[in-house]
């Protein structure tokens, strides 16, 4: 991979003093490890993509609103933001293979959980649930993956290969989701996820080895400042459309996240153990990506969202249709994945990142000007394929930069920091992009502003990505 010197050093370097172990030498399974480590992000990316697809028969079948409706997509990507960086903590006290082991578990039970729900209330918590889980294993899941695959180049490829893997997972998400809910209900969607977590915990044991635990800090009042923030952000951002954006819960909830937000800072700045690693954010490589990583998880989340609604509400697609619609969306996100693999060591993350990102964001602005009733479903199509091409190239360019970055040493907490801020993205474009298209009073007019805001968006992103990564190598 062709990253900053200065990175490509600590990260390709074996561990010396302080009782951590030399670079491991590379598996005699490393295809099945690589496909083990990504069982769990496959699990979270399918259950994400068909929630949006099954987003129209859960309204039905439990009478949710709009606000309901997003608090049961929005709890899970809430619960999972709010904890991924406790979870770097975690698993760098005690082990990261510990840690996945555990959130797979608690992932896997939360998914049958979420089968039984009886109504939406019990959804939400099992969505919570889920995220928790999901917080748990995913940055473990890449800090085992850069301990088995520690050389740069080959981890280049990696990288390219996984990001691949999760991304055809997306790519068929909504197709999956469409057929099950139609043939099976909205409850079929949970239970898909059991095989998966049952043979991941399974196979991660006996093919994934484990990195040594070391002992840190939890930083455990910064963490509750930081769920305190994102739970009021959410609250004010779901229930705004639906109670009025002057409603007194709603300006509370505002006033609460920006104090709770004040507060984090403040912490942060005094802590002898801060939550963020913020030594690494002096790289400006790893601040680019962050930031990046933010702007593109509001924009292709939050549109995600809205295309499920879209294409049922306002064209009267039925679930297995919106499903079969989405596919040239979010299937091309591997391609972009192997064009990474491809020429992403040649060109430099800076030239792909920055290219990519402005790829998306054209093709989003010119869907907000030609978007119409009468516009042709193959139109629609194309033009979200071609934009979504660069978002498959954007994400394990975001990755490689930030792994570069932190090295093997911090791996644990610089990943859970990209995921976080990428959920955070997530949970913010979800509800952002939810209240614009209730306040533009859905239909095409509210998913023409739901793109251009993602278009501004990703355009932000391209500049960050642009004067953030200063060098080609």
């Amino acid at each position: 991979m062709i990253i900053e010197k200065r990175a490509t050093r600590a990260a390709a370097s074996p561990v010396r003093a302080g009782g951590d172990s030399p670079a491991p030498r590379p598996h005699p399974r490393s295809g099945l490890q690589l496909l083990v480590l990504a069982l769990g992000f496959v699990m979270a990316s399918l259950d994400t993509g068909i929630m949006n697809v099954a987003a129209g028969d859960l309204r039905a079948r439990l009478g949710l609103t709009m606000s309901g409706l997003t608090w049961v997509v929005d709890g899970y990507v809430l619960a999972f933001a709010a904890l991924l960086l406790l979870a770097g903590s975690l698993a760098k006290r005690f082990g990261a293979r510990r840690i996945y082991l555990v959130g797979l578990a608690v992932f896997t039970a939360a998914s049958l959980l979420g089968a039984a729900a009886p109504d939406g209330t019990a959804l939400v918590a099992a969505r919570f649930t889920q995220g928790a889980g999901a917080a748990l294993f995913m940055p473990s899941s890449l800090s085992l993956l850069m301990h088995a695959f520690p050389e740069p180049a080959r981890r280049a490829r990696i990288l390219g290969i996984w990001s691949a893997i999760v991304s055809t997972s997306v790519g068929l998400a909504p197709t999956l989701g469409g057929l099950l809910v139609g043939a099976f209900g909205w409850r079929s969607i949970f239970l898909v996820n059991l095989p998966i977590g049952v043979v991941g915990l399974l196979l991660t044991r006996r093919v994934v080895a484990a990195v040594p635990a070391r002992g840190t800090a939890l930083g455990g009042s910064g963490h509750v400042l930081g769920l305190l923030a994102l739970g009021s952000l959410s609250y004010a951002l779901i229930e705004g459309p639906a109670q009025g954006w002057s409603a007194p819960p709603v300006l509370g909830a505002a006033g609460v996240a920006v104090l709770a937000t004040a507060g984090f800072v403040l912490r942060e700045r005094a802590a002898r153990v801060p939550v963020l690693p913020v030594a690494l954010f002096a790289d400006s490589g790893f601040t680019a990506a962050n930031a990046v990583g933010f702007l593109f998880n509001f924009a292709f989340y939050g549109v995600l969202f809205v295309l499920g609604l879209f294409l049922q509400s306002a064209r009267g697609a039925s679930p297995v249709a919106a499903g079969l619609q989405m596919l040239p969306a979010v299937l091309v996100l591997p391609f972009g994945n192997i064009l990474y693999a491809r020429f992403g060591p040649r060109v430099g993350n800076r030239a792909a990142l920055t290219a990519s990102l402005a790829l998306s964001a054209a093709g989003y602005a010119l869907l907000f000007l030609i978007l119409s009733p009468g516009l042709p479903y193959w139109v629609l199509a194309v033009v979200l394929a071609v934009g979504n091409l660069g978002g498959g190239v954007s994400s394990p360019a975001m990755t490689g930069v930030l792994m570069a970055a932190a090295g093997r040493e911090h791996a644990d907490i610089g990943s859970a920091t990209l995921n976080a801020n990428r959920q955070i993205g997530s949970l913010v474009g979800i509800a952002g992009m939810g209240a614009v298209l209730a306040g533009a009073g859905g239909g095409h007019r509210g998913a023409a502003w739901a793109f251009a805001l993602a278009a501004g968006a990703l355009a932000v992103a391209a500049v960050v990505g642009r004067l953030g990564i200063r060098t080609r190598a």
